[in-house]
């Protein structure tokens, strides 16, 4: 393993081993709170700009697949991990966490203290870092840090996005098959792909619905007309990465399908644009919601959910003012869920898909396919 440094904005200076891609990212550093499911992160578009520190010590014990990657590639800057295990164990596995972090350009850093990172983080929140395998000296890191573009300023949408529209068709992993199954869909809607996740997919897929996954350029002029006509019975909102303030070109396009009474469901980033849409701006949180642990009340029926979460922004308690919240977090009282008010509009701040992680909120695909 060769030498790998790593630079954060707070003048921190740390030393570490490189098991992915060689070279120099520069990014925003998170933290990650799951317990499984490392594969599945990595390889979420929401991470794009993004290094990942994992608080779970043992990382790439069961190698990876083809079959859980939650998108074509990985997007993320880098993996900070305790403890890389080069030698996976599972009947599933494919390749390795390095050989899946080297295909795809993305820095893998282990033999670190990920407990003092996470710590550090949580005291003083999600900052900028540089590491490199490359560079060592603090005056480069640092010049290169300070003169790279911050994550705010950064559309990473247009990275991530597909760029032709797509049928997807598969629904939940079958166990027992150990292959996705496809069901019988009787409404059809358009998923406006600003990073989607495959298992939101497959989730919106198994409640019923045919989905079209189109490009986040798509004109809403043209998903308009295709409602009009009955083509489609609702449009889905996409998760996906970056500052939602600066996707202006987004907002635009759905205050259009908002004036067009096309019914809405967004989730993460879609739940943000959606509060901007309706004219209340997010806000960012000072390290971010990242985890497969996270209490969720639902304020309709009182029931507490585990969830699983990525996001480093948050819609306004204003909001209310257009909206009834559906969804608090437990942890911080932040909003996690909106209907709006005289609108065929819902979101959720959180990931009901899961994917790694708990499954109890599943069942907001089916209120979407309801509200249809």
């Amino acid at each position: 393993m060769k030498k790998i440094s790593i630079y954060l904005e707070n003048g921190t200076l740390l030393e570490a081993k490189s098991f992915g891609a060689e070279g120099t990212s520069v990014g925003e550093v998170v933290f990650n709170t799951s317990l499984t499911g490392y594969q599945e992160i990595v390889t979420d578009p929401s991470y794009a700009g993004q290094f990942v520190t994992f608080t779970t010590p043992e990382i790439g014990n069961v190698g990876c697949n083809r079959q859980d990657m939650e998108s074509r590639g990985a997007y993320c800057k880098g993996i900070i991990v305790r403890s890389y295990q080069a030698r996976p164990s599972n009947f599933r596995c494919q390749e390795t966490l390095a050989q899946l972090l080297k295909k795809y350009g993305v820095l893998g850093i282990t033999d670190i203290d990920t407990r003092f990172i996470t710590k550090m983080l949580r005291a003083e929140g999600s900052m900028m870092m540089v590491a490199s395998t490359e560079i060592h000296t603090v005056d480069e890191l640092k010049k290169l840090l300070e003169s790279t573009p911050r994550i705010e300023e950064i559309n990473y949408i247009e990275q991530v996005s597909t760029k032709e529209s797509y049928i997807h068709n598969e629904a939940r992993f079958n166990i027992e098959s150990f292959e996705y199954d496809k069901p019988d869909t009787s409404k059809k809607i358009i998923a406006l792909d600003f990073g989607i996740k495959r298992n939101i997919l497959n989730e919106l897929t198994h409640a019923g619905m045919q989905v079209e996954v189109v490009p986040n350029s798509m004109e809403a002029s043209i998903i308009i007309e295709k409602f009009k006509a009955k083509e489609i019975d609702g449009v889905f909102l996409s998760n996906g990465p970056g500052d939602p303030l600066i996707l202006k070109e987004e907002q635009a396009k759905i205050r259009e399908l908002i004036s067009a009474k096309v019914p809405l469901f967004g989730i993460c980033l879609g739940h943000q644009l959606l509060s901007i849409a309706h004219g209340y701006d997010t806000f960012k949180l000072k390290f971010g919601h990242h985890g497969g642990n996270h209490p969720v009340k639902n304020d309709i029926t009182n029931v507490v959910e585990i969830t699983a979460q990525n996001h480093n922004y948050n819609v306004p308690n204003s909001i209310t003012e257009v909206a009834t919240v559906t969804h608090k977090n437990l942890f911080d009282n932040t909003i996690e869920g909106l209907k709006y008010n005289d609108s065929p509009i819902m979101s959720v701040q959180h990931h009901p898909e899961a994917s790694p992680g708990p499954n109890e909120s599943a069942y907001i695909f089916r209120e979407f396919r309801e509200m249809l």
